[in-house]
């Protein structure tokens, strides 16, 4: 069966933020968490990349055959959901599927946190129709 899933299928609020060979970077509500009323490290991301993203500086690129990976963050140090594929096609349905799980109040963002940022969760909820 072929994955016919690509980027057009992002559901409302999620946006390309920059798109490579192989990384693809995928924001929610850039328009919010503009870095006026919440900081810009709290911008809800998506990651697809070839390779995994944290790779150290000065390690060798990623070679022709390295696993897809998908990220979600919604802080430099607050990751959510996250998943390895061997295709970009495969890796892309999932970016998809975190997205519109997302967008639709199905990730708990919550529980991703140590020390919760209420005023944020607040604006999540209202975006994402949760309920508090």
């Amino acid at each position: 069966m072929t994955d016919h899933t690509d980027l057009a299928d992002l559901p409302p609020g999620w946006t390309v933020w920059s798109e490579e060979d192989e990384r693809t970077v995928i924001v929610y509500r850039a328009d919010v968490f503009d870095a006026e009323a919440f900081p810009a490290a709290c911008l809800p991301t998506l990651y697809l990349t070839r390779g995994r993203r944290d790779r150290r500086p000065g390690v060798a690129p990623t070679s022709p055959g390295a696993d897809w990976h998908v990220t979600l963050t919604l802080e430099p140090e607050v990751t959510g959901e996250e998943g390895r594929f061997e295709r970009r096609e495969e890796a892309l349905a999932y970016a998809v599927g975190v997205a519109r799980r997302f967008a639709d109040g199905g990730i708990d963002y919550r529980g991703l946190y140590q020390v919760p940022r209420e005023e944020y969760f607040a604006k999540l909820d209202e975006l994402t129709g949760r309920e508090p």
